[in-house]
């Protein structure tokens, strides 16, 4: 008995749900058609992938290991169906990119708009997601491309295609850093680690800290003077601009990361996605941008 693309399916549902109700109904099968997907690949693979904790379940040590194979798996099928789509059907083309919060939320949708110009019958899909699921789901080929800050890891290629510089705003100047509050983004964010690195290399040691989970929520807390922040200039421009917030002066700052695209090793990317690549490294995109953030 092989393994079939129905267990994998069932067994990543459940995975991610952390339940086989929930796993169920997010496949539109019955509990009992994915109870017995998962059955039948343990008993194939001769281990428990998981196991009961409380009302839901959990994942052996033996299923943490084998969930990237199963989402690649799947995600490099996925893939490649497409792709024998659009060699029939160029005009089908069907782009899945996933990007970090601040480029998801103030690069791509520039770029979107100047790339539908381009080619107005590409279908563009955007995930704005936190930078450890960036990578997880290029890694695992659920995305065709991500948008992120610097590569990272070996199964990726990254490409700087613009300059992120990271400065410290609040609402009004801060005479003492170190006795602001520091609004930090949620775990997994690019823009927290390179905070929290900042913070670490100048020596600065907030009196308090506060985690919020957008960078909505943080321009927010910024704009009633809950604190100062380190945030990409792009996700600031307009309010720096306007004055609704002040450029802090500190020193190691702006700190200048690229941005970056992201693809996986291995089979080279489709057509359709290498022009959508193409179009992202362009002069264009880059005008795009400034125009609509007015920098």
């Amino acid at each position: 008995m092989a393994i079939t693309l129905t267990q994998l399916r069932a067994f990543l549902a459940v995975t991610r749900a952390g339940g086989v109700h929930e796993a169920a109904r997010h496949l539109y099968v019955s509990q009992p058609s994915v109870s017995a997907a998962l059955a039948a690949l343990q008993r194939e693979l001769g281990v428990a992938l998981v196991e009961r904790r409380g009302r839901g379940i959990r994942l052996t040590a033996a299923g943490q290991s084998f969930a990237p194979y199963a989402a690649e798996v799947l995600g490099l099928l996925d893939q490649g169906r497409q792709a024998a789509h659009e060699a029939e059907r160029p005009q089908l083309a069907r782009i899945r990119v996933v990007a970090v919060n601040t480029a998801g939320e103030y690069l791509m949708p520039p770029i979107l708009q100047a790339y539908r110009q381009q080619e107005p019958r590409a279908e563009v899909l955007l995930e704005i997601v936190n930078r450890r699921a960036m990578l997880e789901r290029v890694e695992s080929r659920q995305a065709d491309l991500g948008v992120g800050g610097r590569p990272f890891g070996r199964n990726l290629v990254g490409r700087p295609f613009l300059e992120n510089e990271l400065v410290v705003v609040g609402r009004a100047p801060v005479d003492d850093l170190a006795e602001a509050t520091w609004l930090l983004r949620e775990e997994g964010s690019g823009t927290r680690a390179a905070t929290e690195a900042f913070l670490e290399e100048e020596g600065i040691a907030p009196a308090e800290t506060l985690t919020l989970g957008s960078n909505g929520a943080v321009k927010q807390a910024l704009a009633i003077g809950l604190g100062v922040t380190l945030v990409s200039r792009h996700a600031v421009a307009r309010e720096l601009a306007g004055g609704q917030l002040v450029e802090i002066p500190a020193p190691g700052t702006p700190v200048v990361r690229p941005w970056c695209t992201h693809v996986r090793r291995g089979v080279e990317p489709r057509p359709a996605v290498q022009r959508f690549l193409d179009f992202v490294h362009s002069s264009a995109a880059r005008q795009a941008i400034e125009q609509a953030l007015s920098i």
